[in-house]
């Protein structure tokens, strides 16, 4: 499998890249690795800040409504039970509550080159020789991806995280900036564009073109 690759200018290099079949190239049959996958990490990135009274912390309901007998009405001891309003939630979030879920390494792995995979079939590989910012200025960065033909939603992967990388690509709010070792399912299915360095692509092919 072959795709075109760009030089660091943005000019077309003469020498395509060969992508591994066994990570850019696996048969497909349903998405539900995939979606359990993307699933998962949307699960542990979840904040758990929710939190409600029970009867016991809700302010007042101390006295009691009305008295015991001789009023005709059901007796009754807080204001603050749960079937009246105001009063305390039963069964809420606690704040406590573990939403944390975990893969298989071999079965992360196999899902994120199921994601890649589809992202080949859809044509939104692209590669680079060489990605670098000597200043770290976002303009050439940008620069460089018009060139590329990518003006969506990108995945930059790369070797090093360097600096100049991260600080030129920190305020572009549809580009994101990660090692070879750290794609992942979802920021692979997000993205309209992956775009490889030789060199991560060469990281990735090695840590996810064996059978574990």
């Amino acid at each position: 499998m072959a795709v075109p690759t760009y030089t660091a200018s943005g000019s077309k290099a003469s020498t395509p890249a060969k992508l591994d079949k066994a990570v850019f190239g696996v048969e497909v049959k349903n998405h539900q690795l995939v979606r359990q996958a993307y699933d998962t990490y949307l699960s542990n990135g979840r904040d758990n800040l929710a939190v409600t009274k029970t009867r016991g912390l809700v302010r007042g309901g101390g006295k009691k409504p009305w008295k015991q007998k001789g009023t005709g009405r059901a007796r009754f001891g807080s204001s603050r039970n749960p079937i009246w309003r105001g009063g305390g939630i039963v069964f809420g979030p606690t704040g406590e509550e573990n939403y944390t879920k975990k893969l298989p390494t071999a079965t992360k792995r196999q899902a994120i080159r199921q994601a890649l995979s589809l992202a080949s079939d859809a044509n939104k590989i692209v590669v680079i020789e060489k990605l670098s910012s000597k200043e770290g200025k976002t303009s050439e960065i940008v620069k460089l991806l018009s060139k590329l033909g990518v003006n969506r939603s990108s995945l930059v992967v790369v070797t090093d995280k360097t600096p100049e990388l991260i600080r030129a690509t920190a305020n572009l709010q549809d580009v994101k900036l990660v090692s070879a070792k750290y794609v992942n399912v979802f920021d692979a299915m997000n993205a309209d564009h992956i775009v490889f360095t030789n060199d991560a692509l060469s990281t990735v092919n090695e840590w996810l073109g064996g059978t574990k």
